[in-house]
């Protein structure tokens, strides 16, 4: 599904770079929700970011390669990599009010994604207002914890191969989380995978076949679930909060 081998990620000019991220190696494999742990600040958002190519290459380098589909994202041209966040790997961003230009209403994004069919039930889903309603409303005009939720929406309805949230449960309230998980997991059933960072621990835990934990720029290997528990570095529930 997604191999990803990087040496190294740097923030800065050639004179005065600062080392972020290093030795970064992973797979993912279909039909399989993982998860990144880490504390605020440990690299997670940078190191999603860097998937598909959105850290700014003014501020940004990366050694390393990400294989999709036999080819290595970091060295597409832009309109192909544009293509490929269109359809084949999505972003939730954990401030998802911000991923929208506040001058277009959401029906300008609902009339990409252009899958009219499971829009009204997706809504309803997730506790939504009516397409009709919705369409009309601007991204300052709904709170962070909807935005995250129409970001989900219109996630699921471009139908990608890759899933990936920044801090999904950020802003949404448990029973929402819980409804969240079970569209996920149905969603990896169909063939497809989803990748995750987050600092919560309990969430983790129940939904992920696999966690791996970011901690000072490098990136340990990914465990099975119950696996990971039983480490006794990573056995201790309260660890995140230290």
């Amino acid at each position: 599904m997604l191999s990803v081998s990087i040496k190294r990620i740097k923030l800065g000019e050639i004179n005065s770079e600062r080392l972020l991220l290093e030795n970064i190696c992973f797979d993912l494999e279909p039909k399989k929700i993982f998860t990144i742990l880490g504390k605020n600040g440990s690299g997670k958002s940078t190191l999603i970011k860097s998937l598909t190519g959105l850290l700014d290459k003014k501020y940004y380098s990366i050694d390393g390669s990400v294989i999709f589909e036999e080819e290595d994202i970091l060295t597409l041209p832009q309109e192909i990599l544009l293509q490929l966040r269109k359809n084949k790997i999505k972003y939730v961003f954990q401030d998802a009010a911000n991923s929208f230009d506040p001058l277009k209403p959401l029906r300008y994004y609902f009339d990409i994604v252009n899958q009219k069919d499971e829009l009204n039930s997706l809504l309803e889903y997730f506790f939504l207002p009516k397409q009709e309603e919705l369409y009309k409303l601007y991204p300052y005009e709904i709170s962070g914890g909807m935005a995250q939720r129409v970001s989900i929406v219109l996630s699921l309805l471009a139908h990608p191969k890759l899933l990936i949230l920044d801090e999904p449960t950020s802003g949404i309230d448990s029973a929402i989380a819980n409804l969240m998980l079970l569209k996920l997991k149905d969603f990896v059933s169909q063939g497809n995978s989803v990748l995750l960072v987050t600092q919560d621990i309990i969430f983790a835990e129940k939904i992920s076949d696999k966690i791996s934990y970011l901690s000072g720029g490098k990136l340990a290997p990914f465990y099975n679930t119950s696996e990971f528990f039983k480490i006794s570095e990573y056995s201790d529930i309260n660890f995140l909060k230290a």
